[in-house]
Order: C-alpha cells, then structure tokens, then sequence
C-alpha cells in the first residue's frame, strides 16, 4: 500500500513485466487514499479468509463490494497514534548553527494539484489534492511538541497547493507554539504566485523552504512540465531572501535530455547563487525513474530513448544521446558515495558546509573532465560562511 503500489501493481500481483516468473508478490494492492481499503481488508481478514483477485491492473479485494483499491474518498482523518512508535531522538533532527533540536513530521495536505511529468505523485492522484483537517494536523503538532519536537516537517508535495488552509495552520502552530520552527516545500511557481505569503512564513518561524527546482535548462524544464522556467528560479530566490528564507534546491541532474553542458551550468548556478551548503550532495547524482505509469513514458518512447522495463529497479530505462552522460553520472554517484561515507548525521552544521564545498568542488572537477577539460583549475565562488539549516537526514524528491 501507499504512493507506489497502484503504479507498480501489475509487478506486485504478477501479472506485469518484470515480475519474478510470474509469481505474485502481494495478495492486494492499495494506493490513493488507501486507508479505506486498508481498514476494509482488515476488517475481512478478521472476518475470515479472504479471496483476493489479482486479474485487474489495480488488484481489487473480491471481498469487498469496492471496483478498485485505487480510492481517492475524501475523509475525516483520525489523529494519528504513534504510541508504537520509537522517540523521535532516533529519528532526523534538524540542524543549525545552534545546534540540534528534535524534529516531527505532519502532513497539511496529500496529493497535488500540479501534474508535473517526472513526479511521482502524478499518476496516482492525477491533480487531485486532499486536504487534513486542520484540527487533526494541529492536534498532532500538539502531541509531537509534548514527545519533545522543537521542529516540524510539512511533508506535503507542494505545501502552497492550499495557501488559506495550510497558512491557516502554521500561524496557529506559531500561536501554540513560538519556539517550534518549521519546514515546508513550495514550488517555484508558487514562490513567485503566492509571494505574498511568504513574509507570512516567516514571521510563523519557517526555517527553510524545499523547492524543486530540477534543472537549468528550460528544454529540460519543459518536458518535465515543472511549470517554471530558468529565469523564474533566480526571481524565487530573490523573492525568498527579500524575507529572510532559506531555500534548498533539489535537482533532477540526470534526464534523456541533459547534456554536460546543461549539466556544468547548474554547478555555477548553484555556486553563483551561494548555495553549495544548500544542496544535498545527493542530488548531483539523482537518474531520473521511470515508474509504470508515468507520463514520461510514452514522450520518451516516442523519442526512441525508452529502455526496457526493470522488475528489480522498479523503472523503465532510458538512454541519452549525449555519450558522455551516463560515464558522468556513474562517476558522480561514486564520488557521492564515497561523499557519504566521510560525512556522518552526527557531524556539526560548520563540517556540514565544508563538507559540501568539498564534494562540490570534487563533482565539478569530473564534469570538467567530461568535458575534456580536466587540465583546467576548479574555482568555487565564494560561499557564504553562515551553515544553512537542514535535517540530518537528506532525503530528495
């Protein structure tokens, strides 16, 4: 169940390519707003055995009078109980220059109003957006500042889908709380739409913004359909730092469509814009997925990049007609690796930025050595001295 299973169901019960000889690994499959149908096959369960029909592409319960377990009800969400769970102290914390502080995690909203090509999220809700009911998404604030979080992540996909609802709510976590920070993730686009509310973000105490910003190249930008293009990026930035916010790019570095060239220019666009110690070393390597179902799918193969589908990666291959790309891509994943094992959560925010300098400066000198260029000195602008917040945990979407 979850964000993945509608879209890799045919794998999962069996009946798709790249499924293990053909054997089911999952009786039933439950995506979208799952929670119904989770709770539906429960309750079968305790009732008796239960007959699962694995013939349809969405692995409905046979069970239950439900078409499908892909379901998208809106509902009245409980206030979740994480009696079960470990402490937060064994989960990410966030980090400054102060220190670290426990951290909880909520979501305002599910889904996405958006349908941007390469997400996750747009093949299985479509556009759709859910929203938590305020009183539940505050009441579990409540309860997570008592376990000890000094810091929330709003963990939804773009969290100015909803600006009355979701801006409702910081402001009362702010009134609650005034000394519990918090981050969110917002898109480019509503950065630039919705500036307004962003001296509203932070006077609520946000800590930084996540925005995916993907690439540098508005061709690339274009197939995405990330609805921004390359100049927007500099007016967000702008426009965050006219109110004091931080923001932490991510990047979708590698696609059928980069060259080294686009590559390189996201470097110095993120050296130029003083935000080595922003970006997660992780996303100079990340290789766009192709999961079943996403609408890159078809546009690449009507390109010729398709590559087969992979049952154990979980993704369709692709190629690009650039060579030098994928050699690229495999050294950058090495250094990151290597990176990685150097660099523990434990480290302080100062190791954390020279960290990162670090591992910047080792990937531009690869991409300049992709580029024939590798005789040549790697410069760094400088950067500025103050850590950039973040969690010890990177994660990237």
């Amino acid at each position: 169940y979850g964000l993945y299973a509608g879209p890799l169901s045919a794998t999962l019960l069996g009946d798709g390519d790249g499924s293990e000889d053909g054997e089911a690994i999952a009786d039933s499959v439950h995506g979208g707003e799952y929670e119904p149908s989770l709770c539906a096959l429960a309750d079968a369960l305790a009732a008796g055995p239960v007959e699962h029909s694995t013939g349809g592409a969405n692995g409905a319960l046979s069970s239950t009078s439900a078409p499908s377990s892909m379901g998208f009800e809106r509902q009245q969400y409980p206030l979740p109980d994480r009696t079960g769970l470990p402490p937060l102290d064994a989960y990410a914390r966030v980090q400054t220059v102060d220190g670290t502080r426990l951290a909880g995690y909520v979501e305002a909203t599910r889904g996405c109003a958006h349908t941007c090509r390469h997400c996750p999220i747009t093949p299985v809700y479509g556009g759709r957006l859910r929203l938590v009911q305020a009183e539940t998404v505050l009441a579990d604030i409540d309860q997570q500042v008592t376990l000890g979080a000094r810091h929330i992540t709003f963990g939804d996909p773009d969290f100015l889908n909803a600006v009355p609802h979701s801006m409702a709510i910081v402001e009362q976590l702010a009134a609650r709380h005034p000394d519990v920070t918090f981050d969110v993730t917002v898109k480019v686009e509503h950065l630039i739409e919705h500036a307004s509310v962003l001296p509203r973000l932070s006077a609520a105490g946000c800590l930084f913004i996540t925005s995916a910003f993907e690439s540098c190249s508005d061709t690339v930008l274009a197939y995405l359909d990330k609805g921004h293009t390359r100049a927007q990026m500099d007016e967000a930035l702008a426009l965050t730092a006219g109110e004091g916010l931080t923001v932490r790019p991510t990047w979708l570095a590698f696609t059928p469509w980069c060259t080294v060239e686009d590559y390189l220019e996201m470097l110095d666009f993120i050296a130029a814009h003083g935000l080595v110690g922003h970006v997660q070393p992780v996303q100079y390597a990340l290789r766009l997925l192709l999961p079943p179902g996403s609408p890159l799918v078809p546009l690449i193969e009507g390109q010729g990049l398709l590559g087969p589908y992979d049952g154990q990666a979980l993704t369709f291959g692709w190629t690009n007609a650039d060579p030098r790309i994928d050699p690229l891509q495999s050294a950058v994943a090495a250094i990151i690796e290597d990176a990685a094992a150097r660099c523990t959560c434990d480290d302080d925010a100062t190791a954390h930025r020279a960290h990162d300098i670090e591992t910047f400066t080792r990937v531009k000198r690869a991409t300049l050595a992709a580029l024939g260029r590798g005789n040549e000195a790697v410069t760094v602008a400088e950067q500025p001295q103050r850590p950039a917040p973040r969690l010890t945990e990177d994660w990237f979407c």
